[in-house]
Formats: structure tokens, C-alpha cells, sequence
């Protein structure tokens, strides 16, 4: 049989270091640990159409957080030009968090070899170490 984990972070756009996460099985949509992520420290929600709801929107009202979460397209109703356009003024931002996926992959942080939720979580949390660390020693230079 084979498991999946996700780990789900909170990235920094500036820095592009992971200042928060949680760990989930695969099976667990994107979107249900939204609320997990964000804090009252918290400006503005850079996130992919996955995370458009009215429940979302309402939480980041509620939590004076802006709102620049991509639009979704849906069957029937397609994107306005000015829809697209706004996605990607806001893709440009929600790429830096991207990229830190990307440099994961790259250091075979992505292979996860373990069975279990609790090793799954503890494996996430190293690998968020290990890469701040790495963004940090980048950043010194």
C-alpha cells in the first residue's frame, strides 16, 4: 500500500522562509487547513484558487487579513479578462512561495520514507529546518 503526507507551509514573500506548516495525509484537501496557517500577525493571504471560498474570505475579514487569494474559474463560468489579469499581478508574488517547494525537491526533501503521521510531521519539520537554514545562509551572503 502505498501513503502520502503533504506538507503544507506558510511562506514569508520576502524572505522565502517558512515561518509556519502543517502536515496532513494526501487525502486531506488544501484548503482545510487554511485557518491553521494564518495568525493575527498576518497582512495579506497570497494563496491558489484551491483556498477560494466564502468561508475563507469571511476568516481573513475576521482577521483584518487582505484577501489576494486567485480566482476560480468554473464550469459555465469562465475568468473575466480583468480576472486573469488580477491573477497574475498576484501569481508574481505566489511564486516565491513556489520556489521554496522547488529548492525542497532540489535537496530530496520531497521523499518522504517513513510510515506514519507522527514521523511524517516530525520528517516535515527537519526539512522546514534545514531549509531555512539553507535560505538563511543565502540570505547572509
Amino acid at each position: 500500500m502505498h501513503y502520502g503526507y503533504k506538507n503544507h507551509a506558510k511562506v514569508d514573500a520576502k524572505s522565502k522562509l517558512v515561518s509556519g506548516y502543517a502536515t496532513t495525509p494526501a487525502s486531506v484537501h488544501d484548503s482545510q487547513v487554511f485557518e491553521e496557517l494564518i495568525d493575527e500577525d498576518d497582512e495579506a493571504v497570497f494563496a491558489d484558487s484551491a483556498y477560494q471560498s466564502e468561508a475563507s474570505c469571511e476568516y481573513l475579514l475576521k482577521k483584518n487579513c487582505q484577501n489576494f487569494i486567485q480566482f476560480k474559474a468554473t464550469r459555465g463560468h469562465p475568468l473575466s479578462e480583468e480576472e486573469h489579469a488580477t491573477n497574475k499581478l498576484r501569481s508574481r508574488i505566489r511564486v516565491r512561495c513556489e520556489h521554496v517547494f522547488g529548492r525542497m525537491s532540489q535537496m530530496a526533501m520531497d521523499q518522504l520514507r517513513t510510515i506514519g503521521l507522527v514521523r511524517a510531521k516530525q520528517h516535515n519539520a527537519l526539512c522546514n529546518l534545514v531549509y531555512n537554514m539553507d535560505r538563511y545562509a543565502f540570505l547572509r551572503r
